[in-house]
């Protein structure tokens, strides 16, 4: 994977909003950090939305927000 697909990789991680759910319309990075928990405790949904998901937990628990929310002001 090339600088390039990264960069766009994380430019959609950042603008990605729940399709379904308590949090239905929220940006990924917006949904706290608890319900990544949950759903690595009982599985992620499979696809790109599952994928995303599992990201954004790891971003989360290693205190990464910052960077994604930088991002999407930028992108």
């Amino acid at each position: 994977m090339s600088f390039s697909d990264n960069k766009k990789a994380l430019v959609e991680l950042a603008n990605y909003k729940m399709p379904f759910g308590k949090y239905k319309g929220e940006y990924l990075i917006d949904i706290p950090e608890y319900y990544y928990t949950w759903f690595n405790q009982k599985g992620f949904p499979e696809g790109k939305l599952g994928f995303m998901m599992q990201q954004m937990h790891e971003i989360k628990i290693n205190g990464l927000e910052s960077i994604i929310h930088t991002i999407r002001k930028k992108f």
